[in-house]
């Protein structure tokens, strides 16, 4: 069996000021940093043969604390980043109803049929994710690779790895900042061992503090 360790990035800046931050390259709050830590800690007794990361600065530092003492290097994937929001970066959340109401409304109810504008659609999005996870998981038959990334990418592949289809989005629930999920692939096909572990975080979890995700 091959294992896939995903870490979503410690809380970020836009996590705090809740502003849209795909493709924008926001740095990890002092909260993050410690986050981080705390899930190296988490996998400090893992057995892990490469660690890959989204590029943007969120991303890259959270799998660096993670490879501390392994001897590993942190291999850049691009194809793991955030979904690029175009006009949406940086845009307060609170904007965004009234800037984009059409595809504000879709990310909220259908975010399978959302285009960000100047962005990236859902549909898109997803299939880079799945096609870099499929490939990293066959090039690492039986080994057990980590893999930083962000928010709405893991929740996105959460669905695939169930084996739902892009519709069921919204059925599939937020991962804190810093949480864990892991899924095996064996036999050409992917499923979920642990679904966004946040219990190293406890009082410094980013999503204890926030209840836009429990809407």
């Amino acid at each position: 069996m091959t294992t896939l360790i995903f870490v979503r990035h410690g809380e970020a800046e836009g996590n705090i000021k809740r502003h849209f931050h795909g493709f924008y390259n926001s740095a990890l709050t002092e909260n993050g940093r410690e986050q981080i830590k705390r899930a190296a800690a988490r996998l400090k007794d893992t057995q892990i043969d490469a660690i890959y990361s989204s590029d943007l600065t969120r991303a890259f530092e959270t799998a660096q604390e993670i490879a501390k003492g392994r001897g590993l290097s942190v291999t850049i994937d691009e194809r793991f980043r955030e979904i690029n929001g175009g006009e949406w970066e940086d845009v307060p959340w609170d904007d965004l109803p009234d800037k984009f109401s059409e595809s504000y409304s879709h990310w909220l109810n259908e975010p399978y049929k959302l285009q960000m504008p100047s962005g990236e659609s859902m549909a898109d999005f997803s299939a880079r994710l799945i096609a870099a996870s499929t490939e990293l998981a066959q090039k690492h038959e039986g080994q057990t690779i980590c893999i930083a990334t962000h928010g709405t990418a893991i929740r996105v592949l959460l669905c695939y790895f169930y084996g739902w289809p892009l519709e069921k989005l919204n059925d599939v629930v937020w991962c804190d900042n810093a949480a864990i999920t892991e899924i095996g692939y064996e036999n050409n096909a992917f499923f979920v061992i642990t679904d966004g572990d946040n219990e190293h975080l406890k009082d410094i979890s980013t999503l204890a503090k926030q209840d836009w995700w429990r809407k």
